[in-house]
């Protein structure tokens, strides 16, 4: 039991309660250990790999993960950390986004141990009574004493009535399926005690919260998310993957080892920084591809980025007219998704044609030869024949 709560406790902030906890492992049940994600974006990232290699913890040492996909709350949106009313999703989407979440959770829990479950299964079950009964169990001034919600009701920004239901029912899905432990980020805090009152209301055995710290994105500086663009998706190619690890500071690659590794980041400290990021590159896209797979992504990014090789296999995109503005060739050649990111790629210095840095955004290609097109320090095209120039 000793050992099971060492390496329970690795790596967390806080466990609330540590006592309880014991107490709970002392039973010999296997406890139900809760991880709600509601499917706002389509891409799990390493920044959720931090609570999710925990939750591997726990099945390891032979309990349950209770993964709920939020599939009811995504229509609310956590309101946590952001500074203005959410937009609402549509299903269709959200239940896109949920599709890709099972798929993708699975590379690191273990499926015969995880119980995935929607909350709308339950919520949509709901009448207007039961919606007033949770509600009665918090206060106004409770929701207010939470950071955001204070902070923008200081400010004079709106705060739906919407928004405050949100942590109540995310604290409701502990009641429904039953949870010992859950498991969260920091900035959730609130949240996960919101479940353990309202576990306590219904008069149950009030749930162990433990919160785990939240990784840093590609920046450095906001949480890693694919709102803010500044984070490494499970499922970005072993390239892609590689390369933005070897891109981040060596003060964020200790961070990676100590929250998404078993490494001694002591030891890491003695190695030239290069290669220790090398390593850290390596051993994350080997956890998703294997290997053989980390080998070459390895291999790769040696060749471009040290020998200044380019690339053996590149994808030729044909067109057709004679002239075209760089804007409209980056959008058709797929490099970027809008000729709005293509004029700001520009502008900070990302596109390189034929190895030479270009920052006007006003030029155009006579298409009379093939170009290399590199956008940042990883997508290369080459293209050939032209595309129509109008700048509409």
């Amino acid at each position: 039991m000793y050992n099971n709560i060492h390496i329970i406790k690795q790596g967390t902030v806080e466990i609330i309660s540590e006592k309880s906890l014991v107490e709970k492992l002392k039973s010999g049940k296997p406890l139900r250990v809760k991880f709600g994600a509601d499917p706002t974006a389509p891409d799990i990232h390493l920044g959720h790999c931090v609570i999710l290699e925990k939750l591997r913890r726990f099945q390891e040492l032979g309990h349950k993960v209770v993964f709920i996909i939020g599939d009811f709350t995504a229509r609310i949106g956590d309101p946590s950390g952001q500074n203005e009313t959410r937009n609402a999703m549509d299903e269709e989407r959200i239940n896109a986004n949920a599709g890709t979440y099972q798929d993708q959770v699975f590379r690191i829990l273990e499926r015969e141990k995880t119980e995935v479950v929607f909350n709308s299964t339950w919520f949509d079950r709901m009448n207007l009574a039961d919606v007033l009964k949770m509600s009665s169990y918090c206060t106004v001034a409770q929701m207010l004493a939470r950071a955001d919600f204070k902070q923008r009701f200081a400010a004079g920004t709106d705060i739906s009535i919407l928004e405050f239901l949100y942590p109540l029912l995310q604290a409701y899905d502990s009641v429904h399926v039953k949870a010992d432990v859950e498991v969260g980020g920091t900035d959730q805090k609130f949240n996960l005690l919101m479940g353990r009152q309202l576990q306590n209301d219904y008069h149950m055995q009030p749930q162990v919260v433990i919160t785990l710290p939240l990784l840093e994105g590609l920046d450095g500086v906001r949480k890693m998310s694919k709102s803010y663009g500044n984070y490494i998706g499970v499922t970005d190619p072993p390239d892609e993957m590689f390369g933005k690890i070897m891109s981040v500071s060596d003060e964020l690659m200790l961070r990676y080892y100590e929250l998404l590794t078993d490494e001694d980041v002591t030891a890491v400290r003695s190695m030239n920084p290069r290669d220790a990021k090398a390593k850290l590159a390596k051993t994350i896209v080997a956890r998703f591809y294997g290997a053989d797979a980390a080998g070459k992504a390895e291999e790769k990014f040696r060749k471009i980025f040290v020998e200044k090789v380019l690339p053996e296999k590149m994808e030729t995109v044909v067109i057709g007219d004679k002239k075209i503005w760089v804007v409209n060739l980056l959008v058709k050649a797929g490099l970027v998704p809008t000729k709005n990111e293509a004029k700001r790629l520009i502008a900070q210095g990302g596109l390189k044609i034929n190895g030479k840095k270009t920052q006007n955004v006003d030029t155009d290609l006579v298409m009379d030869e093939e170009y290399v097109i590199q956008i940042g320090k990883r997508k290369f095209k080459k293209v050939r024949g032209s595309l129509s120039g109008r700048r509409d």
